[in-house]
C-alpha cells in the first residue's frame, strides 16, 4: 500500500519551507521517497544510479519548490521531476556511455542539501510483502519493455490513478489504460505458471481474478 497524498499537510509544509524552515522539507518529501526511487529504478534499471538520481531529484524538488503552484498533486509534480532526471540520464548514457556517475552529478548544492532520509532499498512495500513472491514479481516487471514497466510501477505498485499516472508519464489517460492492459497480459503469461504455489489472494495484485 502506498502513502496517500495529504494536500493540506503538503501546503503547510511548502509554506513553512519557503518561509525559511528548511528542516520541514524532510517531512514533505518523505512520503514520496519510495515512489521516486522505484520509478527511477524502472527507468534506469540500475540500483546505484537510481539512488543517485533519486538524491538529485530530491535536491531539484527543494530548489524548485517555489515553482509548485498546486495545479497537480504534489506527488505527481515530484515524479515528473524524477522522470525528467531519469530521461536525462538515459540520454547521457546513450551518447556518453563511459561517463561516470560522479560526472553526471551536480556539484553545486547551495547552502542546504536535503539528505537521503532512508536506505532506499530497505523501504518496505506491503504489496510485495512476501519475499519469494516479491522477487518473482520484481524480475517479471523488470523484464517488461520500458513503456509497460513504468505504467505497472505507477498503477499497480504505487497505486496511482489513471490521471496522475498520465501526468507523470506525459501521455494520455487512454494510453495509460492500453499500456497497463498489455503489461498485465504480459505479466500474466510470464507469472501464471510460477504463482500456483502462492496464496490465491496474491493473484489480485495486478487485477487478476477481480
Amino acid at each position: 500500500m502506498t502513502s496517500r497524498s495529504n494536500p493540506e499537510f503538503e501546503k503547510d509544509c511548502i509554506q513553512r519551507v519557503l518561509s525559511g524552515e528548511k528542516h520541514v522539507f524532510h517531512n514533505l518529501i518523505r512520503p514520496c521517497e519510495r515512489a521516486i526511487y522505484l520509478f527511477l529504478l524502472s527507468l534506469l534499471r540500475n540500483e546505484a544510479e537510481a539512488e543517485d538520481a533519486a538524491q538529485e531529484t530530491v535536491i531539484k524538488v527543494y530548489r524548485n519548490l517555489h515553482l509548485y503552484r498546486g495545479d497537480a498533486q504534489f506527488r505527481t509534480w515530484v515524479l515528473s521531476i524524477a522522470r525528467n532526471e531519469g530521461l536525462g540520464r538515459l540520454r547521457k548514457r546513450e551518447t556518453r556511455r563511459e561517463d561516470s556517475l560522479d560526472a553526471l552529478s551536480d556539484g553545486e548544492a547551495g547552502d542546504y542539501t536535503p539528505a537521503i532520509l532512508t536506505n532506499w532499498r530497505e523501504i518496505p512495500s506491503d504489496a510485495l510483502e512476501k519475499k519469494e513472491l516479491g522477487e518473482v514479481l520484481r524480475r517479471a516487471i523488470e523484464g517488461l519493455p520500458e513503456i509497460y514497466r513504468n505504467v505497472v510501477m505507477l498503477r499497480d505498485v504505487e497505486e496511482m490513478d489513471v490521471r496522475e499516472s498520465a501526468a507523470v508519464l506525459g501521455i494520455s489517460e487512454g494510453a495509460v489504460k492500453v499500456r497497463l492492459h498489455r503489461a498485465r497480459a504480459m505479466l500474466q503469461r510470464e507469472l501464471a505458471p510460477k504463482l500456483k504455489g502462492f496464496a490465491p489472494r496474491r493473484a489480485r495484485l495486478f487485477g487478476w481474478g477481480s
